[in-house]
């Protein structure tokens, strides 16, 4: 996993890019280091959000913005009514398993990023109250709303972290490199 933003080939945008995400999923990857699923699972405050949920919830938010830029249909869609499923593990579902699930959509977005003609690609968003009609956005802007949306939850996931056990993140970064 990555603790820091390693330096860019000078030019290479797409690679610092992809390189902010990737740091932003080590980090909230890193928060499920030595916990069970019962930990990884728990709500240790008032709030909905356990470590398995956000890392869940960031995997799919990744699919559906890699979906919409490549203007494909997301197989994991979420409704009104199965919203809330997207914020825990469910029936079979664990942790490992998620973590396959959102790596194989990273090496995805990675391919995709890499190979798109331009940053300046744009796509549209579906209507929602949140998006004007007819609002269409980069791939560079999708990149930077990606670092965006999984550093907010990768603060949730210190918290939540720090909540169960106390370790902070330079303390998974030290257990990380232990293992």
């Amino acid at each position: 996993m990555v603790a820091f933003v390693p330096a860019e080939a000078p030019g290479d945008e797409r690679g610092a890019f992809l390189n902010f995400v990737e740091v932003q999923r080590a980090a909230l990857r890193r928060s499920l280091l030595g916990l069970t699923e019962e930990q990884a699972a728990s709500r240790p405050s008032v709030s909905e959000l356990s470590l398995s949920g956000l890392a869940k919830h960031v995997a799919e938010v990744e699919l559906n913005w890699l979906r919409l830029a490549q203007q494909r249909e997301n197989e994991r869609q979420r409704t009104e009514e199965t919203w809330a499923e997207g914020h825990r593990l469910v029936g079979d579902e664990t942790v490992p398993g998620v973590l396959a699930f959102w790596e194989g959509v990273a090496k995805e977005t990675e391919e995709f990023v890499r190979t798109v003609p331009s940053l300046d690609d744009t796509f549209p968003l579906p209507p929602a109250p949140w998006f004007p009609a007819g609002t269409r956005v980069s791939v560079r802007w999708m990149l930077l709303h990606l670092v965006q949306e999984m550093g907010r939850h990768a603060g949730h996931a210190d918290i939540i972290r720090e909540s169960l056990d106390g370790k902070g993140s330079f303390d998974l970064i030290a257990l990380e490199n232990e293992g």
